[in-house]
């Protein structure tokens, strides 16, 4: 899959129905219910598990990582890591630490990707990839897809509520994800 700056309108289709072993599809109203996505999706989470996020600028993939680190117990503010390009965050109990990347201006993919050493990180951490879609599936057969798309034709909602809609299509891939229920997510 090629690195999309932009989701499409079908990005969630794809994910979902060409590659996951499993997925679902979650409506998000609010920032603070993407928060509560990523904290109820953290307790699903175990070492060595890689996520894939794609999204607009602004569709809340910095948002959902907020809640996996607060679901996960890891220390420090969960920031955009635009500019320092990746932030890792250690555990403040016995979980997992949490790597958050954001690989939007990183065009070599795998190759630019390996001076993070997220090879190295990953068996021991929750390694969150913002923009990362064709360019880090090879560190690991086993991963998450997350595909954020603002909600068309949120019926009943005020303008400014309906600007925060989102939906949000979560896809495993690999053996780790069989089996696993992601529409309880929903």
């Amino acid at each position: 899959m090629n690195a999309v700056p932009n989701a499409r309108p079908d990005a969630a289709a794809t994910v979902a129905t060409a590659i996951s072993t499993t997925s679902a599809q979650v409506t998000v109203k609010s920032a603070e219910g993407m928060r509560d996505l990523g904290r109820r999706l953290a307790a699903l989470l175990r070492p060595g598990d890689l996520l894939l996020l794609t999204g607009e600028l602004g569709a809340g993939k910095t948002t959902l990582t907020r809640g996996l680190g607060e679901g996960l117990g890891v220390r420090g503010a969960v920031t955009s890591p635009t500019f320092v390009i990746a932030r890792a965050h250690p555990p403040l109990g016995d979980g997992p630490a949490l790597v958050h990347v954001d690989a939007y201006r990183l065009n070599g993919g795998l190759d630019e990707m390996e001076d993070l050493d997220l090879d190295v990180s990953l068996p021991e951490s929750v390694i969150v990839v913002e923009w990362g879609d064709g360019k880090v599936e090879e560190l690991s057969e086993d991963r998450l897809h997350i595909v954020i798309e603002r909600a068309e034709g949120a019926d009943g909602l005020a303008l400014d509520e309906a600007d925060d809609v989102r939906t949000v299509t979560l896809a495993g891939v690999g053996p780790r994800w069989a089996g696993v229920d992601l529409t309880a997510l929903a």
